[in-house]
């Protein structure tokens, strides 16, 4: 019985040798593969962790260099999906120990997935700064700041000494700088929406500048061109500015001496102009007409004879005389009692025109002829305004 103990043991260990190794290769048989060239693949071994977001999905097969590269074979999960755009990174999550690949970024919905067997090149990843690394450049740093360096004839002892000496005692000073910094970061992160508003409105300002670059240029030469100008006259300027503040100084002197004489007068200016806002209807009509009644008075000067040529339309006023002598005698008087008085003469005819006592002329218009009675008489009728001041004959 012991005999066929001892024969069965080997016997169930090498089947279950036997059967791991089956569901392992069974196992990966499906697994999505991935391989990626680093510059240089410290601390990962086969077998090392492949993650996402920090989770184990697979794991390193393999590690090869190539030349300046090292060839990395990784397997991961194949319900893992990764997007084909991720990169694969190696991450040192200590100073000392084995390191793993992360792939990254992670899968999101809609995502063109990795395909499998995808090959990533160097310029898709990354690897982690080396301790060594940082130590060659601490070492490099020091060697150019020493006695062989930038300080082989003292310049940094000099520039340490005199900073020390500058600054000697001003820490006070130096905290309330840091403060008054950190006060403006602050504001400035509490008001970042206005400052870049502020800047897109720059950015807006610039780029109608930079479309209507001829405009500004033109602008530009002609804003010389009158600097030109001032700079030449500079000295006239000068003398200018000088003399008007000297004017002022007079005028701010008489002001003040004269100050309640002044004031009554512009009262009575004031006065004046309202009077003028009145009737501005009135100034406005002799405005107008004016012009040409004064032209038709110069028509009428005879310069050969020194006289002014009229036409008294004797022969109508004649006629109107015989037929109406009482409008024409009441136009005279302009005087409505002596116009009453006419029209209860006994004999005497009273045309429509009499007894309104308004004064004036009425039948007895003025006709400028100037040069020979044509040109002044034209004139004048073009207004029928002024027919009968100048220029109403026929």
């Amino acid at each position: 019985m012991s005999l066929l103990r001892r024969a069965a043991v080997p016997a169930v260990l090498a089947i279950l040798v036997v059967v791991a190794a089956i569901v392992v290769v069974t196992g990966r048989s499906d697994q999505k593969t991935l391989t990626a060239y680093f510059p240089r693949a410290v601390s990962v071994y086969e077998g090392s962790d492949v993650r996402v977001l920090g989770v184990p999905v697979g794991s390193v097969d393999t590690v090869t260099p190539e030349g300046t590269k090292v060839k990395v074979v990784m397997s991961y999960d194949p319900e893992v999906d990764v997007p084909a755009s991720a990169d694969a990174v190696i991450v040192s999550p200590a100073v000392v120990g084995d390191r793993y690949v992360q792939l990254t970024p992670a899968y999101q919905s809609g995502d063109t997935k990795m395909a499998n067997g995808e090959v990533l090149d160097t310029d898709r990843t990354a690897v982690p700064i080396e301790l060594d690394d940082i130590y060659r450049n601490v070492d490099d740093l020091t060697v150019a700041l020493g006695p062989n360096g930038a300080n082989s004839k003292g310049a940094l002892s000099d520039l340490l000494t005199q900073t020390a000496r500058n600054f000697g005692g001003q820490g006070q000073q130096f905290n309330t700088t840091i403060r008054n910094v950190a006060r403006l970061t602050e504001t400035l992160s509490g008001n970042k929406d206005e400052l870049f508003g502020a800047q897109a409105e720059l950015q807006r300002f610039v780029s109608t500048l930079a479309d209507n670059d001829d405009v500004v240029r033109d602008f530009t030469e002609s804003l010389g061109q009158v600097s030109t100008v001032l700079a030449g006259e500079r000295e006239d300027l000068a003398a200018a500015l000088q003399n008007l503040g000297s004017g002022l100084a007079a005028v701010n002197q008489f002001v003040r001496e004269n100050r309640d004489v002044l004031g009554r007068d512009i009262q009575k200016a004031t006065r004046v102009l309202d009077v003028f806002v009145r009737q501005r209807d009135k100034l406005s009509e002799v405005l107008k007409d004016a012009p040409v009644a004064l032209n038709n008075l110069a028509l009428t000067y005879n310069p050969q004879a020194g006289t002014l040529d009229v036409n008294s339309n004797v022969n109508e006023n004649i006629e109107r005389l015989l037929t109406d002598p009482a409008s024409i005698l009441c136009s005279i008087a302009a005087n409505k009692p002596v116009c009453d008085l006419l029209k209860d003469v006994p004999g005497l005819p009273a045309g429509g025109g009499a007894g309104d006592g308004s004064g004036g002329l009425p039948g007895l218009p003025i006709g400028t002829q100037g040069l020979g009675g044509l040109q002044g008489l034209s004139l004048a009728q073009s207004d029928p305004t002024l027919g009968g001041l100048v220029g109403g004959g026929r």
